[in-house]
């Protein structure tokens, strides 16, 4: 029974790992936010900036924007804060970043 125990607990814990190893996304902070946040604003003409990260989707960067009709869209950009895509964002904002108005 012990042994079921630490093998569960083991699998656990793991999968613990494997799941923060995935989210290696961190927030942009300082001058990389400030081009990145410009850089995407005016690719979608205006909106609200919601969530900022590093290495999102194969790109350098990734900008959530709330849009004026509410919905979301996330801007990737490379490492020069060139747009190279965008896609609706339908999980909505994180709560770290949501005072990041323009």
């Amino acid at each position: 029974m012990a042994g079921a125990i630490i093998v569960a607990l083991s699998a656990l814990s793991a999968g613990i790992a494997i799941a923060a190893g995935e989210g290696d996304e961190k927030p942009l902070t300082g001058s990389t936010l400030e081009k990145a946040r410009a850089a995407a604003l005016e690719h979608t003409g205006g909106g609200t900036v919601t969530e900022t990260e590093t290495g999102d989707d194969g790109a350098a960067y990734g900008v959530e924007i709330r849009l004026a009709d509410g919905s979301h869209v996330e801007v990737h950009l490379d490492e020069n804060f060139n747009v190279i895509g965008q896609e609706a964002d339908d999980d909505g904002a994180n709560e770290q970043e949501k005072s990041n108005d323009d």
